[in-house]
């Protein structure tokens, strides 16, 4: 699974102890964002959802600063 800079620095924004938990908050969050940043959310949640969870624990977020 390959994400973008967007996408990737928007789970290490709601990243939690595991991708079902880090899922929730992001989709918790999705009713305060903006269309843009809510169109962001569900396509970074749909490629989150196709994930396995062991593919969630070896992943290497990293939050870039652009």
């Amino acid at each position: 699974m390959q994400f973008n800079v967007e996408e990737e620095n928007l789970i290490c924004l709601y990243h939690n102890a595991d991708r079902r938990r880090t899922m929730a908050k992001l989709h918790a969050a999705q009713p305060d964002m903006d269309g843009e940043m809510a169109a962001l959310a569900r396509q970074t949640l749909t490629k989150l959802d196709t994930m396995t969870d062991a593919d969630f624990e070896a992943y290497q977020f990293h939050f870039t600063d652009e």
